[in-house]
């Protein structure tokens, strides 16, 4: 599935994204942030029910300047803590800033998510082209778009849903920027099943992967030379 799955993001098309059997045991509906349209965030917010996020390389969120959530709340006494998260001991959340585009108006709209997530598509991909970025000129936090900055060395560091979908950009060689939202269940009050998103990927012709398939061939696409 891995090759229907980077074409799927070449044309803008959605994806659902399962990470592994021993972490969150989740599925997220997961698109190219720079193909998001407010059409996108109704099925997403409709359809996954969990939080719209956008996951950005890591050296794109460097060179602009993202920090994580956990380095900007060290001095609050309830700050994330090694071993807190119970699927990850060895890493922190992927969270950095929470942010609204200058130009939407409250922020919440499927209009104004879908602007906030195009323009920060288009900051990453000025930023990895070697143009200025003035972050604060573009965006305002609070907002009601998290960034997810993923880790230095992406699967070797950590293996989260930020990670993978980054990995899935850089094989289809689109902008690495992009937007996930975790499918939830609407009757158990737990994420959905593995079963069930398969279901739902059959009922709207939709790729389903899993993170061991694009751990297994990012690996070989680095091994090739490409990365």
């Amino acid at each position: 599935m891995i090759h229907e799955a980077i074409q799927a993001l070449k044309e803008g098309k959605f994806i659902l994204l399962y990470d592994f059997d021993d972490r969150e045991r989740e599925t997220d509906l997961t698109i190219a942030a720079s193909a998001v349209t407010y059409q996108d965030i109704c099925t997403m917010r409709n359809d996954g029910g969990g939080l719209l996020c956008t996951a950005v390389h890591p050296l794109a969120a460097e060179r602009i300047g993202l920090p994580y959530a956990t380095e900007i709340l060290s001095a609050c006494n309830a700050v994330e803590k090694s071993g807190d998260i119970k699927y990850d001991r060895k890493n922190h959340s992927a969270f950095s800033l929470w942010v609204n585009h200058r130009d939407t108006f409250t922020g919440i709209t499927d209009r104004d998510r879908s602007k906030t997530i195009q323009e920060i598509a288009n900051v990453v991909k000025r930023s990895l082209n070697g143009g200025d970025v003035e972050f604060q000129n573009e965006f305002r936090t609070p907002g009601h778009v998290p960034i997810l900055r993923a880790a230095q060395n992406l699967l070797d560091d950590r293996r989260g849903q930020t990670e993978l979908s980054i990995a899935l950009a850089l094989m289809a060689e689109i902008v690495p920027a992009v937007a996930v939202c975790e499918m939830l269940d609407n009757f158990n009050g737990y994420a959905l099943s593995k079963e069930e998103a398969l279901l739902y990927a059959e009922k709207h012709g939709l790729v389903f992967i899993e993170g061991e398939e694009v751990v297994k061939y990012f690996n070989k696409w680095k091994h090739d030379g490409k990365l």
